[in-house]
């Protein structure tokens, strides 16, 4: 009598040979950029411990000190410019990786993923540790640290257009929203292991702080080198399709030609069959109906997004009064509803068709949210865990939803006709764009939180109403596109 199948095989031989690959691949590129934003984190949980209220802390009997109320803290952050300090430290790290990003693709584009991501996290495995090293070195130049951050930000460019590009390849456009939404949580979950990790050793030992994410993104670099498939090709599995023939998109419509896009101006040569088409240009990608506006918007988007990023810990240190762990543990309860939020916007976008208009209604509602944060969020835990997880949740689900869903189905726009070299071109110019703006939110809170906290907020909503501006034109096709649909049906249903 023949023995039936294991359950546990007759599970994993339901599904075809093509899904676990996609599997796999959605896991690995998960874990990578987890690592990624791990690795970025730390700096925020430990900024309240280098500088200090001294007077409130036990000093050790063997410890001769003058200064009372700086003795605790690590110079030259002991200053009463450590704001700025701080400021310096954020924007090194930003603004390297703002300009990186817009070179990062054009490389990401034309050297192998696998070496182009394995040597990425090395580095960024290096200079993190770097950072932490400062504290056994017992080195105090701002120089120093600002170097290290700035290495850091040009390294960890190499993270995003890559993964974003290797989930493009291997998943269509069908699910795009959801799946992507789902797969975009591992910012926030890198956010959240970073700042637990952070509140280990931040009030004994904080340079280690920086360098368990260091190791930690550096082992993810040689499980990249062993083990991705760049497209689904390599393994001979099957293609996705990135195109749907009877899909009305109202916003992605093709609005320049191939031609325009891929060739000069008198040059309209079709592509020889069989010929691989070539990276499309900076400029190109410019023209990609929809990338110009979505980029802009994602720089307000992102300067809110990276301000709590970096500021929100000391935020809560000052207002709400905790101590530097606490502090660092109420702030993951922003990116867990940034985890929801991204899930939300995925599906939303997917069910309507219109991820601008899902951005515009979670930025427009996230605006007076915020302004309610800040005046309400510190009336008891229960009140400040609620408005976390809205706020979370509504200012990180656009910015989720631009930076994955949006950048991939413009990368892989009608006008390209295939050519899947330019998602990391697009990917690239969109966060590049939106990273200038990650650069700026943060250096504004530095240099505006001195004069009061509220001003700060009054800051974040601007940028939020300015992010839903720059959408309106867009928003409108989206919306016009439904009303002839509608139109056009309610015509047969009366024939």
């Amino acid at each position: 009598m023949r023995s039936s199948l294991a359950p546990g095989i007759k599970f994993i031989t339901s599904f075809p040979r093509d899904s676990w690959y996609r599997g796999f691949i959605l896991f690995l590129t998960f874990l990578f950029y987890t690592a990624y934003h791990m690795s970025r984190k730390p700096i925020s949980i430990v900024k309240s411990e280098l500088h200090r209220n001294c007077s409130t802390v036990i000093r050790p009997a063997h410890l001769n000190v003058t200064d009372n109320d700086t003795w605790c803290d690590w110079a030259p952050f002991d200053q009463d410019n450590y704001k700025t300090l701080y400021g310096v430290m954020d924007n090194s790290f930003l603004v390297a990786y703002a300009i990186g990003m817009f070179i990062s693709g054009i490389f990401g584009e034309r050297l192998p993923l696998r070496y182009y991501l394995s040597c990425g996290m090395l580095l960024s495995g290096l200079f993190t540790a770097l950072f932490g090293l400062g504290f056994y070195w017992d080195i105090h130049s701002v120089w120093y640290y600002g170097f290290v951050q700035a290495m850091n930000g040009l390294v960890q460019t190499t993270g995003w257009p890559s993964v974003v590009t290797c989930v493009g390849n291997w998943f269509g456009k069908g699910k795009r929203g959801l799946i992507m939404g789902v797969w975009n949580s591992h910012t926030s979950m890198g956010n959240i292991l970073g700042s637990l990790i952070a509140g280990v050793f931040v009030s004994s030992a904080w340079g280690m702080s920086f360098i368990v994410p260091g190791i930690v993104i550096a082992c993810m670099g040689v499980v990249c080198f062993f083990f991705l498939v760049e497209k689904p090709e390599d393994v001979n599995c099957s293609l996705p399709q990135h195109h749907e023939g009877d899909e009305e998109e109202p916003l992605l419509r093709n609005s320049s030609s191939a031609e325009e896009i891929f060739s000069s101006p008198g040059s309209s040569t079709p592509q020889p069959a069989g010929e691989q088409p070539g990276a499309i240009s900076f400029t190109g990608a410019l023209r990609i109906p929809g990338v110009l506006e979505f980029s802009f918007c994602l720089l307000f988007a992102k300067l809110v997004s990276y301000t709590f990023l970096y500021w929100l810990p000391l935020y809560i240190a000052n207002v709400a009064h905790f101590e530097s762990k606490a502090a660092g543990d109420m702030s993951t309860l922003f990116d867990v509803g940034g985890i929801v939020g991204g899930i939300m916007a995925g599906v939303v976008s997917d069910y309507t068709g219109g991820r601008a208009t899902t951005c515009f209604v979670m930025l427009t509602v996230a605006a007076p949210m915020l302004f309610l944060y800040n005046h309400v969020g510190e009336n008891g835990l229960g009140t400040t865990i609620g408005m976390l997880l809205l706020c979370g949740a509504l200012v990180n689900g656009p910015y989720a939803l631009i930076t994955t869903a949006v950048s991939a189905d413009l990368g892989t726009h009608e006008s390209l006709q295939g050519n899947s070299k330019a998602l990391s071109t697009v990917t690239a110019i969109i966060d590049g764009t939106g990273s200038i703006g990650a650069a700026l939110g943060p250096l504004l809170a530095g240099l505006i939180s001195p004069t009061g906290w509220n001003n700060v907020f009054y800051m974040l909503i601007t940028a939020d109403i300015l992010a839903c501006l720059l959408l309106s034109r867009l928003v409108f096709k989206e919306v016009r596109g439904w009303c002839c649909r509608g139109g056009r049906h309610r015509g047969f249903k009366e024939i």
